[in-house]
């Protein structure tokens, strides 16, 4: 190994700083325009449930046909 190759390998390796800054978004949360009512926030938890478990259910019950 040349003397140059220790100075190479540590330009190589470390960290790419200030090469790409980009600007942090200025995140702010709001509170909701309008309130969901405890039926709209059950029917989508019993929607995403089902349209998430229907699948894995079907599947595992049908395990013993594939």
């Amino acid at each position: 190994m040349s003397a140059l190759a220790p100075r190479l390998l540590s330009d190589l390796t470390r960290p790419a700083r200030g090469l790409l800054r980009v600007p942090r978004a200025p995140l702010h949360a709001q509170p909701a325009r309008e309130e969901l009512s405890l039926l709209d926030k059950t029917i989508a938890m019993t929607a995403s449930f089902i349209s998430l478990l229907l699948p894995a259910v079907w599947i595992l019950s049908h395990l013993d046909s594939y």
